[in-house]
């Protein structure tokens, strides 16, 4: 893979002119810094950048990117901003892509978990982003609109929509059975779309075999430099080994974004290797939730206070910071490699009919996810009391009706306003509705 060029080079598909390194690396560090509330809102939040605004991919080579990215283990919405800069701008477009939307979020979960390890208060920060979680749930509203007016054209694919969603949220059925079903349902009864894309050559004659493994070599020893050194250059079982041991294994296997795997992960760090406790890993979630970046940071709250209490042989800060930044390291670099490797074939692949009804398929899938998460997201935002009904197979979340924050639900209601009637953009929304939470958060103390 060649590095890109800061070119005016066209882009096929009715795409605009290639983005310079410069323009690439200021809409993804805005991305980065806007992107709260999970991968629903991220998708949406890089769709209005690098599709509506921008215009450097057009709404089906978006869509193919996010459909391969559901299928990788890891986050998704650091994949897909990965494979957004790798279209726009190559390896090194994908890298940048990827990184500054990691970097704003791991910033910022690392200075609150400092504060959160040294003080034990976190409350102005939790009033900062307060309103925060409302101005999302508005954006999420509008990433399921957008993508489903794209996506729900034919009865089968509200069907397949449909389905996914009733798996998801009233059976909890593992996500990558979903995706799978998606894709055989459409594989074997959908048509396949009037007219494919053609393999474009620009993309297309990246895809080799001996790229492919000069990439997934060279993105290995990256992944294992860290670890490995930490193996050798300190006492064997130490912390910093050991957290990159376990997130490791995780980051391969965690399918379904970071909500699957919350509960073994939590099991791990709290009974087995006791690096905090319950109570210490709910409030990392909770801030991993209402901070920018995917929820997935939340590894990096829990390697952060692992350094704290077993910092040997440096600082409690020093060893914090370096097992957070280990865990962070290991987590997300497989991403990196699993897309820039991948990403070539599946550009390869876009003319194909048969990957087409499959992926199409895909696509309806995700609207029935968003759909889930977006409910999933109101009631836990929205209310401070949930149950879970459990019969058979049936596992069905509602909320109580009594615990319902007035006005957390009005700061939404004025950011759906915003959103859909005003048509103000993002920066707006989370600005207003961060604010108007710190208002409601912070003057009863001040008072």
């Amino acid at each position: 893979m060649q590095a890109p060029q800061a070119s005016n080079e066209t882009v096929l598909d009715g795409e605009s002119a290639q983005p310079s390194l410069t323009e690439m690396t200021k809409v993804s560090l805005k991305v980065g810094l806007l992107s709260f509330g999970g991968p629903a809102a991220q998708i949406s939040v890089m769709h209005q950048e690098f599709v509506e605004n921008r215009k450097w991919l057009s709404e089906d080579r978006f869509l193919h990117a996010l459909n391969y990215c559901m299928l990788l283990p890891g986050p998704e919405a650091q994949q897909l901003a990965t494979y957004c800069g790798w279209l726009s701008g190559r390896t090194l477009g994908g890298l940048i892509a990827g990184l500054l939307f990691i970097l704003p979020g791991a910033l910022a979960m690392g200075i609150v978990s400092y504060v959160y390890a040294a003080f034990g208060d976190t409350t102005i920060i939790s009033a900062i982003f307060y309103g925060v979680k409302a101005g999302v749930l508005a954006i999420v509203l509008q990433a399921l609109s957008k993508i489903g007016r794209k996506a729900l054209k034919t009865r089968l694919s509200w069907l397949i929509c449909g389905l996914s969603f009733c798996a998801l949220f009233f059976f909890s059925i593992p996500f990558p059975f979903v995706i799978i079903g998606a894709a055989l349902i459409g594989l074997f009864f959908a048509r396949a779309p009037e007219s494919a894309p053609e393999e474009t050559a620009s993309h297309a004659k990246r895809a080799s075999l001996k790229g492919t493994i000069r990439t997934l070599l060279t993105g290995a020893v990256i992944w294992g430099t860290p670890p490995l050194a930490a193996v050798l250059l300190l006492a064997p079982g130490n912390v910093f080994a050991d957290v990159a041991e376990f997130f490791s294994l995780l980051a391969v296997v965690s399918f379904g974004g970071a909500y699957a795997l919350l509960s073994y992960m939590a099991q791990v760090a709290v009974e087995t290797k006791s690096w905090l406790s319950a109570g210490e890993m709910l409030d990392g979630l909770g801030l991993a939730e209402t901070t920018p970046g995917p929820l997935i940071l939340v590894t990096q709250f829990v390697g952060f206070l692992a350094g704290w209490r077993d910092p040997a042989p440096f600082s409690a800060p020093t060893g914090a910071l370096l097992a957070a930044a280990i865990t962070t390291w290991v987590t997300f670099t497989p991403s990196f490699l699993f897309v820039l490797a991948g990403a070539p074939w599946m550009e390869k692949l876009r003319g194909n009919k048969r990957l087409a009804k499959a992926l199409s398929a895909i696509t309806a899938a995700i609207a029935g996810t968003i759909l889930n998460l977006a409910i999933w997201f109101a009631i836990n935002v929205l209310f401070a009391e949930t149950n879970t009904l459990q019969v058979g197979m049936l596992d069905l979340l509602w909320p109580n009706p009594q615990s319902l924050d007035p006005i957390l639900a009005g700061i939404a209601i004025l950011a759906a306003v915003l959103v859909f009637v005003a048509g103000r953009g993002m920066a707006t929304v989370l600005i207003t509705t961060a604010i108007l939470g710190f208002l409601v958060k912070m003057l009863p103390l001040l008072t």
